[in-house]
This record gives C-alpha cells, structure tokens and sequence, in this order.
C-alpha cells in the first residue's frame, strides 16, 4: 500500500515567516478572507502554484518543499499571493503535443521529456498551443526554463492568447516529477 501524501504550505503575511499565517492542504480560489497579504511562504510537503491574483489568475510560480522567507524579491513579483493550486502528485508516462499556432495549427512535436529549447530541438519559434496527454509540466518563456511560467495539467489548451498570455511565447517545457514532492 503507497502511503497517502499530504500536501501542505503555510502562508505569512510578512517576509521571514512573520505575522499572521495561513496552512493550506489543497487549492484556494481567493486567501484574502484568510491573510491581508501575504509575503512569505513554508511548503512542507508537495508541490504548488501561487498566483498573484485571486482564482488562479495573473503571474504564477513554482514551489516545491522549502522555505520561501521573501519570494517576492526571488520572483521578481511587485503583488503578493493571491491564490495557489496543489499539483497532484503524478507517476507514469509524461506526454505532451506543442503545436506553433493556436487550435493546434502549424508544426506539432511531441514530448515524452524535459526540452530546454524549442527552437534547438525543434526549430520551432514558436507554441501557441499544446495537448497535454499525461502528466503535470511547467512552460517558460525563455529557453533553459527560464522567465515567466504557466502550469499545464491534462488537457487541451486551444489559445495561450484567449488565456492571457498574448505577448507570451514559451520556448522551453519541463515535468513535473515526483522526485520533487
């Protein structure tokens, strides 16, 4: 029997883990009935996304087990948390398809791996859409997992722009690995 993974970060509202906290063991949608604000963070076990606006909008960034005592000078964020996603812990195959137009037009490639560099794989310049099949990933914009971030769970994803990210190209795909919890 695999042991069941609890799943745990604790929010404060002020850097270096002071002030009011916040221990949350799943999603939420909006913690500002929880924290004013928020300026550090503790994961104790899994994996999340933080947001900086409510419902899982706005900017996003990885955090895995750690301590996280100012991430706003780390991520470079101006705003606080907002919002935040547990990511389900995943074992088996990885498989995405990255398409170079929206509603999966132009050049496809499939991955089964990390690809530090669409364009050096693949001579792509560039993925506005993508199929992920199995598994959890994390897009970058910038090569070599760099730059902004956008979390892809299973599912179709027709149009980066009608999701918000119109200016944005991802140019590099990583998964997301058990490894990591």
């Amino acid at each position: 029997m695999v042991p069941l993974t609890v799943f745990q970060i604790i929010f404060y509202e002020d850097r270096n883990f002071q002030g009011r906290s916040y221990e949350c063991m799943s999603d939420c949608a909006d913690m500002s009935s929880y924290l004013s604000r928020c300026h550090s963070c503790r994961v104790e076990s899994g994996c999340f996304m933080v947001y900086d606006r409510p419902n899982y909008m706005g900017n996003q960034y990885f955090f895995k087990r750690g301590e996280y005592a100012d991430y706003m000078s780390m991520t470079g964020w101006r705003d606080c948390i907002k919002s935040c996603r547990m990511i389900p812990m995943h074992r088996g195959s990885y498989r995405m398809k990255i398409y170079e137009r929206e509603n999966f037009g132009g050049q496809m490639h499939e991955l089964m791996d990390d690809c530090d560099s669409i364009m050096d794989r693949y001579r792509m310049s560039d993925c506005m859409s993508c199929h992920v099949m199995d598994g959890h990933w994390l897009m970058y914009e910038q090569p070599h997992y760099r730059g902004k971030m956008m979390y892809m769970r299973p599912g179709e994803y027709r149009s980066f722009r009608e999701m918000g990210y119109g200016g944005t190209r991802f140019m590099s795909m990583r998964r997301i690995m058990d490894s990591w919890y």
